[in-house]
């Protein structure tokens, strides 16, 4: 069991100590919806000296114990209202896979025996002439493994409701599928006396030649593909939090006592001093000691460029020290460390969206039992007013047979699978129907910079030469220099000069210095490639028109390194991650939509406003820590803004998540793709609005089919309970139905990129 304190992970010896409060994990299975969740919070916080945090959509529950309160007695209380807890066992807990595992092999059983079901139900039923003995009894057979396997996941929801005096969606799922079943069974064993269509019980009950065991398969059948499509989005949120979990570093090297000791981060306290090496991460938030290196923070904040700290920096914990040993001073350890707070907010956003409820599920809150009701009620009515038993469970059967929600369950995975498919050849990913609902509102646009609107990369853009040196010259210098350099900037330099004159001299004696620079033997002269503070410290001038080119890229935000040749300074190379091509039409697009756009960056101010301004942005929010950056949305979420946030990055991970629709690039972070509502796989920028558009249209598309599916059953039932629907009639109805709904859906794959949003 895993223990932790407000200040994050404690030791089994600390535990001892710190009786007061103890923090346990736990993962809880068999949870279906939201209600599930609040029920088991509910439960836990009625025992004593416990406090429990329940999240659907990550299926965690974070419980405080207090006193002598144990977590056996919370384990037991959640088994008791019909759930399933483990404490949670890190890289073993993989309850959430196995679950949809199961779901897919009862999706797959439910389809391959409901289509020939269907056909032989159906067909056969209005068909007499193409009976055959024994038919009935092969449909049963058929749907027996779907009835009471398949659909065994609505069957224990159900089950678990009524016991605890709740209904859902999967109520009236389990008693549609159940009814539609018996009164098939019931149907054909009380058929009549033509060869081959009766089992011999007794005479054929008007309307008994219709049978509804392809009723049953099929609602078994839609309703699973939706179930394990939510069940795999869900996944992702758990996902995300791993991968965050995933890039702290697990143990630190301390000195203590004047002796290097490696220690579990959990034990680490503020005032610790670290020993980082090159290549290993950061363990903690702190200030560097002693020793300089350039420190690759991209994971964290999103900048291609690494940070070169030296003694008095800050740097953050998770970052990647690239080159030289570095001793830091821990300033902030477990829960308030950059990252721990990033994983923290991504996890309340998913339960923020968790308790966002689909609108069939709005729907079956107060159908469900009214359905229920009105089942019962027919069937009093009908001995009330004298009428035989059997016409009067026909009756109520018939009102739960008609209100199962075969239309309502198609509704939204048809427009969902033709939105998402029709979204998919257009290069956009999307996830599930919250992110639709979500496309609807937004009016605000965030977007993140580095590796969204700009390549991620550096490129060289200007060479600039002394008026006796060529520019050809200065970059092949240059160019040699930085072949042996692992620095973006030098990469960057080293492969243009490659591009523009191809094979470059070997240099000798190379050195780098991290955070300025590097030197080395070209063609046996001394070349410096690096900053000015690099160039002051060797007593390099650097003349005056040089100084000029300096300054203009420095007030342009650009990355500028001096050349010098056995210490005269002959050149200067600007750098510039790189606008996409597409960045302004999209920008463009989104403000001609009604769209405020924002630049969200842990940039500079002036590097944000020459991008801004490039691309007509409204607003810049620049200079923002990676914790900041989703709480800085949900500042203009409750300003009123409705926000749709664009990003790439491991940063923009729990921004994405807390934005109200998450957009992420396909070729960033596996955090930022996990964290977000929609994936924008097409390279071109302007899939953004086109995003928006189609969602906007497939959500549309649900609510119409949702307006239909809803109305035939209210329109339904009044009939069904006064004994008006004939079985035949109302099984050819609700095919009607489903096929008006998909019908309807089938029209989004005629969406074309530009179209109108029809808000």
């Amino acid at each position: 069991m895993t223990a932790t304190t407000a200040a994050g992970p404690v030791s089994a010896g600390d535990q001892q100590d710190e009786q007061t409060t103890r923090t346990v994990e736990l993962t809880v299975t068999g949870m279906t919806c939201a209600a599930c969740s609040a029920r088991v919070q509910r439960g836990l916080n009625k025992l004593p000296g416990v406090s429990a945090s329940v999240n659907y959509a990550t299926e965690r529950a974070i419980v405080e114990l207090t006193g002598e309160s144990g977590t056996t007695a919370v384990l037991d209380r959640v088994a008791k209202l019909g759930y399933s807890a483990s404490v949670r066992g890190g890289e073993d807990d993989d309850t959430g896979a196995e679950r949809v595992r199961d779901l897919r092999r009862r999706l797959v059983v439910a389809a391959l025996l409901a289509l020939p079901l269907g056909n032989l139900s159906i067909s056969l039923a209005l068909v007499p002439s193409l009976r055959f003995p024994g038919w009935q009894a092969l449909c049963v057979l058929l749907a027996v493994p779907v009835v009471f396997w398949s659909a065994l996941p609505f069957h224990r929801a159900a089950w678990r409701g009524l016991r605890h005096g709740s209904a859902s969606m999967d109520t009236l799922v389990s008693l549609g599928v159940l009814a539609s079943f018996c009164w098939s069974v019931a149907a054909m064993v009380a058929g009549g006396t033509e060869p081959g269509y009766w089992l011999g019980f007794g005479p054929t009950p008007p309307g008994a030649d219709a049978i509804y065991l392809d009723v049953a398969a099929g609602v078994t059948t839609f309703l699973l593909a939706g179930r394990y499509f939510e069940s795999r989005s869900r996944r992702g949120a758990t996902a995300l939090l791993r991968e965050l979990d995933d890039l702290a570093a697990k143990d630190a090297r301390v000195l203590r006592d004047g002796e290097q000791r490696l220690v579990p981060v959990g034990a680490l306290v503020v005032g610790d001093v670290l020993v980082v090496l090159p290549g290993e991460a950061v363990p903690a938030d702190g200030v560097v000691e002693h020793g300089r290196s350039s420190v690759d923070v991209s994971a964290l904040t999103g900048e291609p460029v690494p940070a070169d700290l030296a003694k008095g920096d800050r740097v953050i914990g998770a970052s990647i020290n690239q080159t030289g040993r570095l001793l830091v001073r821990a300033t902030e350890v477990g829960a308030h460390t950059q990252l721990a707070q990033m994983t923290a907010l991504a996890e309340r956003a998913q339960l923020r969206k968790a308790a966002v409820q689909r609108l069939v599920d709005r729907i079956c809150a107060v159908f469900v039992p009214v359905v229920v009701a009105v089942s019962v009620a027919t069937l009093a009515g009908w001995l009330l007013a004298g009428q035989d038993l059997r016409l009067a469970v026909q009756a109520a059967v018939a009102v739960l047979i008609i209100a199962c929600p075969c239309a309502l369950g198609l509704a939204t995975p048809t427009a969902l699978m033709v939105g998402v498919g029709r979204s998919a050849q257009l290069g956009i990913l999307i996830k599930g129907p919250e992110a639709l609902e979500a496309s609807r509102a937004v009016d605000t646009v965030v977007l993140d910079k580095t590796g969204t609107l700009t390549t991620g990369t550096m490129t060289v853009v200007e060479t600039h030469a002394a008026d006796e040196v060529g520019t050809g010259e200065v970059l092949r210098l240059a160019g040699a220099v930085e072949t042996g350099s692992e620095h973006p900037i030098g990469k960057a330099i080293a492969e243009r000069a490659r591009d523009e004159l191809g094979d470059l001299p070997s240099p000798e004696d190379f050195t780098a210095v991290p955070g300025f620079g590097a030197h080395a033997d070209v063609d046996g002269v001394r070349v410096v490639v690096g900053n000015e503070r690099l160039l002051a410290e060797r007593d390099i001038p650097v003349p005056p028109e040089l100084a000029e080119r300096l300054r203009r890229a420095q007030s342009r935000a650009a990355t500028a390194v001096v050349v010098a040749v056995d210490g005269r300074a002959i050149g200067v190379l600007v750098l510039r991650d790189q606008l996409k091509p597409s960045a302004s039409a999209a920008v463009a697009t989104l403000r001609e939509m009604g769209l405020r756009t924002v630049l969200l960056t842990g940039d500079t101010e002036a590097a944000a406003r020459t991008v801004a301004g490039e691309l007509g942005i409204d607003e810049v929010l620049a200079g923002v820590l990676p914790a900041d950056k989703a709480r800085t949305i949900d500042r203009l979420r409750e300003n009123g803004a409705r926000v749709a946030m664009v990003g790439d990055g491991i940063n923009d991970g729990p921004a994405l998540a807390g934005a109200d629709l998450g957009m992420a690039i396909a070729r960033g972070s596996d955090i930022a793709v996990r964290s977000a509502d929609m994936v924008l796989v097409r390279e071109d920028l302007r899939v953004v609005p086109d995003a928006i558009r189609l969602a906007n249209r497939t959500l549309t598309t649900i609510r119409g089919n949702l307006a239909w599916a809803f109305g035939y059953n209210v329109a339904a039932i009044p009939l069904a309970a006064a004994g008006a629907l004939n079985p035949l009639i109302a099984g050819a109805a609700m095919s009607l139905s489903s096929v008006l709904v998909v019908s309807n859906s089938l029209r989004l794959r005629s969406y074309e990129p530009g179209e109108p949003a029809r808000r």
